[in-house]
């Protein structure tokens, strides 16, 4: 057997090439692992806290003073600035040096008590949606609970009991259970998408360059030769340096993740790392069929770059894809990265069992079965062995 030709030379040869590239070396290795850091250390306290609000108040008695203390004691608010106006407020809020202006009117504590109704005016900056969204939560809870507490009070000074008013302030009393993400936690729910996203993206981009590139360099020919005639050779030791080097990238991120973090791995380490790996065959195998459609490296670069980014949006995790236009939710069954999110869901946050997940594993390895009727395109791609710009 001539060790210059087969699988293991392949692997060797694709192996060196990585290791000597530049742009592998930076694409593959540092990208993931800086996004993990970065991703981990920005979300590293879970949910945004003592966010700076300002607030005017014009009535300046005890109980806007109250108010005011109550709202400051919510953990996701922080009163940086007690304003002598509303234009100062504003003003602060323009140079995003506060995210949202509370506004206590005038003779607030007396219309409240002789029942004129005043009105609380707040403005949340929602061009930073996470800020003004948790902001907005805040002061219209604030704003709930002064309604509650001025109508206890005059109800109280007419000689009802608090346990007379309760009913009628709050007739119905509300018992909440967060299922999945109890803590709210932002890193819980978006690390575990977009880490495995971003490997997605940088699977698809050196799936089809690895092919791409051959043709670019000539050296598709030299390759199939390499392979014995076989495409199934030159895929396999191809793209298994590859798949080795993006398993180990998973396995960081889970022992990351799942054991140094902390978070939720309900169903245990083998669904979750099978699905890994079943992301990294779909995306490897959707890589070739990009290859197959396309058969030119330049628009299957730019393809794959374009479906790694819409993953993001369409896989249903920032908006729901029930939400969408029908063909939209159609459509995102055709992202690998949408029954990956699926699965997470099901096994590491609800841990129900592995067989309600079994569509989404099938759903995976089919981008792979389906690669196999492409790949008679790829082999005439490097038997041609003609770079077309």
């Amino acid at each position: 057997m001539d060790s210059r030709t087969g699988i293991w030379a392949i692997f060797r040869r694709e192996w060196l090439r990585i290791s000597t590239s530049k742009i592998c070396i930076w694409g593959i290795f540092v990208t993931p692992l800086l996004s993990m850091v970065i991703l981990l250390w920005m979300m590293d306290s879970g949910l945004p806290s003592r966010i700076p609000i300002a607030v005017v108040d014009l009535d300046n008695t005890a109980t806007s003073r109250s108010l005011i203390r109550q709202l400051d004691a919510f953990e996701k608010t922080d009163i940086k600035y007690k304003s002598l106006s509303f234009n100062e407020a504003r003003h602060r809020m323009e140079r995003m040096e506060v995210y949202a202006v509370l506004t206590i009117p005038k003779d607030f504590a007396k219309d409240a008590v002789s029942g004129n109704r005043p009105k609380l005016v707040y403005y949340t900056n929602n061009a930073f949606l996470i800020s003004g969204s948790l902001l907005f939560q805040d002061l219209k809870t604030i704003s709930t609970l002064a309604s509650a507490a001025v109508g206890l009070q005059t109800a109280e000074a007419k000689g009802f009991t608090e346990n007379q008013v309760m009913p009628i302030l709050q007739p119905i009393s509300i018992d909440t259970h967060p299922l999945g993400n109890p803590w709210l936690n932002y890193s819980v729910y978006l690390n575990n998408v977009i880490l495995p996203g971003i490997l997605q993206l940088i699977i698809l981009l050196f799936t089809v360059s690895a092919f791409g590139s051959e043709i670019k360099s000539r050296t598709g020919r030299r390759l199939l030769q390499m392979g014995n005639g076989s495409i199934m050779k030159v895929l396999a030791g191809k793209l298994l340096p590859y798949t080795i080097i993006y398993m180990l990238i998973a396995l960081l991120f889970m022992s990351l993740l799942y054991y140094y973090n902390g978070f939720p791995l309900h169903s245990g380490f083998w669904p979750m790392f099978f699905n890994y790996l079943c992301l990294i065959l779909a995306a490897q195998g959707a890589g070739v069929i990009l290859l197959g459609i396309f058969r030119n490296y330049r628009l299957s670069l730019s393809i794959a770059s374009l479906i790694g980014m819409i993953s993001f949006s369409i896989a249903g995790f920032s908006f729901s894809t029930l939400a969408m236009d029908g063909s939209l939710s159609a459509v995102s069954n055709f992202f690998p990265l949408r029954h990956f999110f699926l699965i997470y869901i099901d096994q590491a946050l609800n841990g129900i069992p592995v067989g309600y997940s079994m569509y989404q594993y099938a759903a995976l390895l089919c981008f792979v079965l389906l690669s196999f009727f492409f790949t008679g395109m790829v082999k005439k791609m490097l038997d041609t062995d003609v770079y077309e710009m």
